[in-house]
């Protein structure tokens, strides 16, 4: 299993952690095998990711590039693509949920990794689903 977690440089952030909660989630999919990349930035960086591949002019808290055509099925051992989330915006939502910014990459990292796997709360028949399975994940990681 590979999670790779970068931290744009000029930011500071234990990466550590993410790569833990990014090996637990893939166990908890049954894709320890499978590789992760996290790329931790800032709104500067994210926000043309977002205007290019979602059309939305401003930054967002976490975008997902999957490089699987299907969802890997368990055991699977391949690339299954990035997650990018801005700390920036991380820490502003943070703050006004009344958490730590650890909790929000958290939530953050489990949210895009679902993208990843093909999980879309945008469709309504899919977003209950989507956000039971977050919830579960986030509770094996300790969630309160």
């Amino acid at each position: 299993m590979s999670v790779d977690v970068t931290v744009i440089d000029g930011l500071e952030y234990d990466a550590d952690p993410v790569v833990r909660d990014g090996e637990r989630v893939l166990e908890a999919f049954g894709l320890a095998e499978c590789e992760l990349s996290v790329l931790l930035c800032d709104d500067a960086t994210i926000h043309p990711l977002n205007l290019d591949w979602r059309g939305k002019d401003r930054p967002t808290d976490v975008l997902s590039f999957s490089q699987c055509a299907a969802r890997p099925e368990p055991g699977a051992s391949e690339m299954l693509g990035d997650v990018i989330i801005s700390l920036e915006t991380a820490t502003a939502q943070a703050e006004s949920r009344g958490h730590p910014l650890a909790h929000e990459v958290r939530v953050l990292l489990v949210h895009g990794i679902c993208h990843l796997l093909g999980y879309d709360h945008e469709r309504d028949d899919e977003a209950e689903v989507m956000e039971a399975r977050e919830r579960e994940l986030l509770v094996g990681l300790g969630w309160r």
